[in-house]
């Protein structure tokens, strides 16, 4: 296996980690709200009902979404698909853009500062990962193009 491959396993094995992780903490701490929304209907998530903006919020509506929003509306979906898509790509030989890289680690940056102390940090590596896999595959296809049309 090569390096840039290598490196590019390990971003999506910890982005699918932080991703399915994140999920799995919040079925255990809201496993009966996730349980009323299958009870009352999926849509019982987040209500869309139009309602007075002075009007008071119940804690259980609150508790709902605060749940959905952390759950299944929140990162972790998107950084198990990334991280997925990461793996089939790193299966396959074909290098992430670099400007993934870069804008997964200031996401997790960003929200590791905002959020302290969470695991957000962690998807720094996972971006910087990204980052030193395409650089080695620049430099690996240089090096190659060097060979094939020596000046």
């Amino acid at each position: 296996m090569n390096a840039s491959k290598r490196l590019l396993r390990w971003a999506s094995g910890i982005m699918l980690v932080l991703g399915t992780g994140h999920l799995l903490l919040v079925i255990l701490f809201a496993w009966e709200d996730i349980t009323g929304w299958v009870d009352r209907g999926v849509w019982a998530a987040v209500p869309l009902a139009l309602t007075d903006s002075g009007a008071d919020q119940t804690v259980e509506s609150l508790r709902n979404e605060v749940t959905f929003w952390a759950g299944p509306g929140s990162f972790a979906v998107p950084l198990i698909l990334l991280g997925c898509l990461t793996w089939h790509l790193a299966g396959r030989g074909v290098a992430m853009p670099a400007g993934i890289g870069w804008g997964l680690a200031a996401w997790c940056f960003v929200g590791g500062v905002l959020l302290v102390p969470s695991p957000y940090f962690a998807g720094i590596i996972s971006g910087a990962l990204i980052i030193l896999a395409t650089r080695k595959e620049d430099r690996s296809r240089a090096a190659r193009d060097r060979e094939n049309n020596p000046a």
